[in-house]
């Protein structure tokens, strides 16, 4: 893997648990606002909106650099609008990073000739 695919799946893996937790937050407010006078759907809704914008850059930069199947490519997308994809998304980029690594140092070593 070359430094700008393994740059594309950091950045990928580094938005997803923030932008898990926003989307649990505004879910929160948006229950608050309901059963109470407190409002913080507007804020909530921007920053979340801002960082599910980034996510889905960064998840075209890193599908476009990994070239990823369709199918995975769908699965960090849906994984990203469910509330609680992005965590499961963050783990699942950071296996694939490591995975990636032992593999180099592998091909490096010799080990393997893929």
């Amino acid at each position: 893997m070359d430094i700008k695919t393994a740059s594309a799946l950091r950045r990928l893996r580094l938005v997803s648990a923030p932008e898990a937790v926003s989307f649990l937050l505004l879910l929160v407010c948006s229950a608050l606002k309901r059963m109470t006078d407190f409002n913080a759907v507007p804020v909530m809704g921007a920053v979340h909106g801002i960082l599910f914008v980034i996510y889905v850059l960064f998840w075209l930069d890193a599908w476009n650099k990994t070239k990823w199947p369709l199918k995975t490519a769908a699965l960090y997308f849906v994984l990203s609008v469910l509330p609680t994809g992005g965590f499961f998304a963050e783990r699942m980029l950071r296996r694939e990073a490591e995975a990636s690594v032992i593999a180099a140092r592998a091909r490096k070593e010799g080990v393997v000739n893929a």
